[in-house]
């Protein structure tokens, strides 16, 4: 039963809503159920792979680090939008060649990269397995690869590779 009605709740959601938009008759009936059954199909068919989790007790680490790095960028980009006349500002992009394949734990580097200020994920390229990343206050480009590479990517890697 769960191969040919994955998500039965979304199949019914589906189907009510279907009803309810359309009135309630023995045609609308059938073509909403087979509308929620594709749908529900279709969504358990783009489910990626479950990650598995390696090592529990890195993750208040990594959670740690992150948070200090978000306070970190917080000030800073506070300061050079504050006092833009102390400090040349110079914005740029960064290639960060990557070992993490694993999917989710990309989607956990692009949450983190994405909501430290200052840093945003621009694309990954998955044949190269390359980020390119933008950077609000780019001094040095090495020391973003490096910190993205020692500092996220390593921790990932034990905790979801």
């Amino acid at each position: 039963m769960s191969r040919l009605l994955p998500y039965p709740l979304l199949a019914v959601s589906l189907l009510a809503m279907w009803l309810l938009l359309n009135g309630l008759s023995l045609g609308h009936f059938v073509l909403g159920s087979v509308i929620g059954v594709a749908a529900a199909n279709v969504t358990a068919a783009l489910q990626p792979p479950r990650s598995r989790i390696r090592r529990w007790h890195l993750i208040p680490k990594l959670v740690a680090l992150v948070l200090i790095d978000v306070w970190r960028s917080n000030v800073a980009v506070a300061r050079l939008i504050l006092f833009p006349g102390q400090h040349r500002r110079v914005s740029g992009f960064v290639i960060v060649p990557l070992e993490l394949r694993e999917p989710a734990a990309l989607a956990v580097l692009a949450c983190i990269l994405t909501c430290t200020p200052g840093t945003a994920w621009v694309e990954y390229d998955s044949t190269a397995n390359k980020l390119l990343i933008h950077v609000f206050d780019l001094v040095d480009e090495m020391h973003w690869i490096d910190l993205i590479k020692n500092r996220y990517e390593r921790l990932l890697l034990e905790i979801l590779a």
